[in-house]
C-alpha cells in the first residue's frame, strides 16, 4: 500500500469498516516512510507519532527541497533599500523576506556569487537563514545593555545583536568549541561589531563566573530535525538516544543562562532559548524543566510569525503559558524548522528543591536503612520476600557497628602514636650530630696513635742493635764451649 492511500485511510479512519487497527496502519506508514524517504525506523516512528498523517507528508517533502537563500542587511554600514539597489545592478533578483522583518532579503536568482561580492567583504550583509532572525528579535537587546550569546559561532546571531545594540554596551560572544572561534572573530570584525568580547568557556559553567547580564541568548546545540535538508545524514543516523542526550545538555545550558541573568536589571532580566529542532524533548520539556527549577515565567516573544508551542504531548502536560513559545515548520513557512521561547527571571534566589546549576537532574538524597519505610504489596510476593530479607538483615548491620567503632578507635590510637614516633625520629636526628662529633674526635685521635706506632718503629732498630750485641758477646762463649767439647772427645779417644 502506498503512502497516499495509507494517509487517506488514517484521515477517514473508522474502526468498524477496517480489518486492521489504527496502530497497525501507523506502523505500515512508518515502514513506508523509512523505505521511500530513507529515514531510520526509530526516527520514522517518531515523526509518524508527532505529525498528523496529512501534515507528515508535507514535512517529509519539504525536507527534500532546499530553503531559499537569505541575507541580512547590516544597518551599521548600510540600509536594506540601498543594499538591494546595489545588488540588483549586479544581476541579483531578490525580494524582502516578509513583513515580519525589516532587514532580510530573499535571493531568488543571482549572476554573481553572493558570498564573494565587495559588499559582502565590506560587511554590508550577512548570509543567514530567516529563522535565525527570530531569537534575536525576541530577545530585543537595547543599546548600553550587557548581553551574552552563550553559543555564538559562527556569529550570525551575535552580529545581529551588536547591530541592534548599535555598538554600545557589552556583547559577550562565547563559544565552547575552539575550532569555531576563528570564524566567529572574522565575522565580528567584518561586520564592524566593536563592543564584542569573544570567550571560550563551557556555557554550563558560566554562571560561576557571571551573574550580571541584562539579557542572554541560548541557541543550544540540538539534533537538527528542523534542518534535515542541509544534512541528509540525519535521516539515517539520528536516534532517540541522541535526542535525549542533547536535551540533557540543553537543560544544563538553560539553567546556567538563567543564573547568569540579573533579575534586578532595570531594563532586562530576559533569557531567550532556541533550537533548530522540532523535537518536544529538546524544546517544551527543556522549558518545563527550567520553570520547575528556577524562578522564571514564559512571556510573549513579540514575534508575528510561527505556530504556538505545545501545552501537552503524548500524555505529558506542560505549563499553559507554553503556547507563548513559537514553532517554525519548514512545510508551513518555507523556513528552517525552529523553536523560540522567551523567559523573564523573577528572582535571583533558587526555589526549594531546585537542581544545581551544572546538573540537569535532581539527585535524590540517600536514605539510611533504619529510617526507610517499606510498603509491601500483597500481590507481589517476590517483592515482599525481598523486603522481609532486608528488614531481617538490619540487626546484623547494627551488631557490626561496634566492630567498626573499635576499628576507628584503633586508627585513632595509631594516629596519636604517629607524632610520638615522629618525636623519636626527631631525637635521633638531634643525636646524629653528637655521634658525628664523636667520630670527628676519633679521627683526630688516629694521628696520635699513628705517632705511637712511629715511635715503636724508631725503637725497633735499637732493640735490633741490642740483640746484635748480645749475639756478638755469645759467639766467644760458644767457641770456648766448642773447644772444650773437642778436648773431651780427644781424651776419650786416647783412653
Amino acid at each position: 500500500m502506498k503512502i497516499e492511500e495509507t494517509v487517506q485511510v488514517l484521515t477517514n479512519f473508522s474502526a468498524e469498516s477496517r480489518a486492521k487497527s489504527r496502530q497497525e496502519y501507523l506502523e505500515d506508514l512508518a515502514s513506508l516512510v523509512s523505505k521511500y524517504y530513507d529515514y531510520n525506523t526509530e526516527l520514522a516512528n517518531y515523526l509518524v507519532a508527532f505529525f498528523p498523517p496529512t501534515e507528515l507528508v508535507d514535512f517529509l517533502e519539504a525536507n527534500q527541497v532546499p530553503r531559499p537563500l537569505v541575507i541580512r542587511a547590516n544597518t551599521l554600514r548600510t540600509k536594506r533599500r540601498e543594499l538591494a539597489q546595489v545588488l540588483i545592478q549586479k544581476g541579483v533578483n531578490l525580494d524582502p523576506v516578509g513583513e515580519w522583518n525589516k532587514v532580510g532579503l530573499k535571493i531568488i536568482e543571482s549572476q554573481v556569487p553572493i558570498g564573494a561580492t565587495t559588499e559582502y567583504l565590506a560587511g554590508q550583509y550577512m548570509l543567514q537563514s530567516a529563522s535565525s532572525f527570530l531569537p534575536v528579535m525576541a530577545l530585543a537587546p537595547k543599546p548600553g545593555e550587557r548581553v551574552l550569546d552563550m553559543c555564538a559561532s559562527p556569529g550570525g546571531k551575535t552580529t545581529h545583536l551588536g547591530q541592534l545594540m548599535k555598538n554600545s554596551g557589552i556583547l559577550m560572544a562565547n563559544e565552547f568549541n575552539k575550532e569555531r572561534i576563528p570564524a566567529l572573530s572574522a565575522n565580528l570584525q567584518r561586520m564592524g561589531i566593536t563592543n564584542s568580547i569573544v570567550t571560550n568557556y563551557d556555557g554550563r559553567k558560566m554562571n560561576k563566573l557571571f551573574n550580571c547580564f541584562d539579557r542572554v541568548l541560548v541557541d543550544a546545540p540540538c539534533s537538527g530535525l528542523g534542518v534535515i535538508w542541509k544534512d541528509q545524514s540525519i535521516k539515517a543516523q539520528r536516534t532517540l538516544k541522541e535526542i535525549k542526550a542533547n536535551a540533557h545538555i540543553q537543560k544544563e545550558l538553560l539553567l546556567a543562562a538563567i543564573d547568569c541573568v540579573n533579575a534586578r536589571s532595570s531594563t532586562g532580566g530576559f533569557v531567550v532559548y532556541s533550537t533548530c529542532s522540532i523535537a518536544v524533548e529538546e524544546n517544551e520539556e527543556v522549558i518545563h524543566h527550567a520553570l520547575k527549577n528556577r524562578n522564571v515565567k514564559i512571556v510573549e516573544t513579540g514575534l508575528s510569525i510561527g505556530e504556538a508551542g505545545l501545552p501537552k504531548y503524548r500524555g505529558k502536560h506542560f505549563h499553559y503559558h507554553m503556547t507563548r513559545a513559537k514553532r517554525i515548520y519548514p512545510h508551513i513557512y518555507n523556513m528552517e524548522g525552529f523553536f523560540v521561547c522567551k523567559l523573564k527571571k523573577l528572582d535571583n534566589t533558587l526555589p526549594e528543591g531546585a537542581s544545581k546549576p551544572h546538573s540537569a537532574h535532581k539527585r535524590p538524597k540517600q536514605k539510611k536503612a533504619k529510617n526507610m519505610e517499606f510498603e509491601v504489596v500483597k500481590s507481589d510476593e517476590a517483592r515482599a520476600e525481598e523486603l522481609v530479607s532486608e528488614v531481617v538483615s538490619e540487626p546484623q548491620e547494627v551488631e557490626e557497628e561496634p566492630k567498626k567503632h573499635k576499628k576507628t578507635e584503633e586508627k585513632h590510637k595509631k594516629t596519636e602514636e604517629e607524632p610520638k614516633k615522629k618525636s623519636k625520629k626527631h631525637k635521633e636526628t638531634e643525636e646524629e650530630p653528637k655521634k658525628k662529633s664523636k667520630k670527628h674526635k676519633e679521627t683526630e685521635e688516629k694521628p696520635k696513635k699513628k705517632s705511637k706506632k712511629h715511635k715503636e718503629t724508631e725503637e725497633e732498630p735499637k732493640k735490633k742493635s741490642k740483640k746484635h750485641k748480645e749475639t756478638e758477646e755469645e759467639l766467644p762463649k760458644k767457641r770456648k764451649k766448642s773447644s772444650k767439647s773437642e778436648k773431651t772427645k780427644k781424651k776419650h779417644k786416647s783412653k
